[in-house]
């Protein structure tokens, strides 16, 4: 979709409608913006990685980039068409509360397996950390990564085996709102 093409076809933009929350004026301004940042029509990691710089010049967001742009690159081509981008973006800025557990979920099963394993969830949360840096001022029973996720894991693992599949998941995010805030990145832009 879009190698170089200035305008959206009237069938992507349809496609587009019907499968994201953008109407037809806001696909057609996102889509001329990432054509213009992306003349070839695909966004690679190094850009993407860039592009979550701008938005946390007081920490590294380079790993959780990484990990946000794997979840965006859905057919895994190591490059982001506007397509994909937009999609995310609708579900994670606009999305209903089960669109977004979803992609968060997605976001926290690194390995894809079905379920976030402690390790997984660590990961993902020492990324947060590192990209807000002293922004945050954490209270002391979650003020490491490890703390954080001992906690969520608390309330979350319900039958204790160590890992969480999307329904233990669903359940505590839905109990604790911050496990999803992480994608609130994008509120108040689109």
């Amino acid at each position: 979709m879009g190698k170089n093409q200035s305008k959206l076809s009237n069938e992507d933009l349809a496609d587009l409608q019907k499968n994201t929350y953008f109407d037809k004026k806001e696909l057609q301004s996102w889509y001329k913006g990432f054509i213009k940042d992306c003349p070839s029509g695909r966004l690679n990691k190094q850009e993407f990685i860039k592009i979550y710089k701008q938005f946390f010049p007081f920490g590294d967001p380079s790993q959780f980039a990484d990990y946000v742009f794997n979840v965006f690159d859905e057919d895994k081509s190591g490059t982001i068409e506007f397509k994909e981008f937009i999609c995310a973006l609708s579900v994670t800025s606009r999305g209903r509360l089960d669109e977004k557990l979803k992609w968060a979920f997605q976001l926290y099963d690194i390995n894809q397996d079905g379920f976030i394993t402690y390790d997984e969830m660590l990961a993902i949360v020492r990324s947060i950390y590192k990209m807000t840096g002293q922004m945050v001022k954490l209270p002391e029973d979650e003020d490491t990564p490890e703390k954080r996720v001992d906690k969520i894991f608390a309330k979350m693992d319900m039958n204790k085996d160590a890992k969480l599949n999307y329904e233990e998941f669903k359940e505590g995010s839905k109990q604790d709102p911050t496990i999803v805030q992480a994608l609130s990145l994008y509120d108040g832009l689109v």
